[in-house]
């Protein structure tokens, strides 16, 4: 059990294409491991690789809320082969964007082709809070965050208060050692 630390935005690193995964390999499957227990730590429904520094086509999702009951999807290149036109409105929030939030209209049901943890060719259609989960996830991969959704004028005052927390953040790191 490892935990990864998550990346806050606003991050340059968060902004970038990842890039497919080749082969899944026993290293990959232990970022996914180490992906979901950092996503149930933090809590979380959902954590994309870039998130925790991997420029990866990598997710992981799990909407259950109780813990015995867990049904974590480990995804390598997922794709997204069909959409609805019915949207979902859903107030989504994000582990690199902690305690913001903002409607985002989505797609209400996707189909989507992955790999699994086994490296195996799979395909699901789902919708929901899972198909929304899946979608913003997916948005990572290609460096696009919940708020690249929302209006400009929200957006600006998202990133005004995260830059606001990170430097909090930075003062308490270096008070701590000083």
């Amino acid at each position: 059990m490892a935990f990864l630390p998550i990346i806050v935005a606003p991050d340059p690193r968060l902004k970038l294409t990842c890039d497919p995964v080749i082969d899944v390999t026993d290293e990959l499957r232990q970022l996914m491991d180490d992906m979901l227990d950092t996503m149930y730590d933090a809590p979380g429904i959902g954590l994309a690789a870039p998130q925790v520094g991997v420029t990866k086509r990598v997710i992981v999702v799990d909407v259950t809320k109780n813990d015995d009951e867990r049904h974590p999807y480990q995804m390598v290149n997922p794709k997204i082969t069909w959409r609805s036109e019915e949207l979902l409105d859903y107030e989504e929030g994000c582990l690199s964007l902690p305690e913001q939030y903002a409607q985002v209209s989505r797609p209400e049901k996707i189909r989507i082709k992955y790999l699994d943890f086994d490296g195996n060719a799979q395909e699901i259609e789902t919708s929901g809070i899972l198909a929304t989960c899946i979608q913003h996830e997916m948005d990572h991969l290609d460096g696009v965050l919940f708020v690249d959704h929302i209006s400009k004028l929200r957006r600006d005052l998202i990133i005004r208060k995260l830059k606001k927390y990170k430097a909090q953040l930075s003062s308490k790191k270096v008070g701590v050692r000083g």
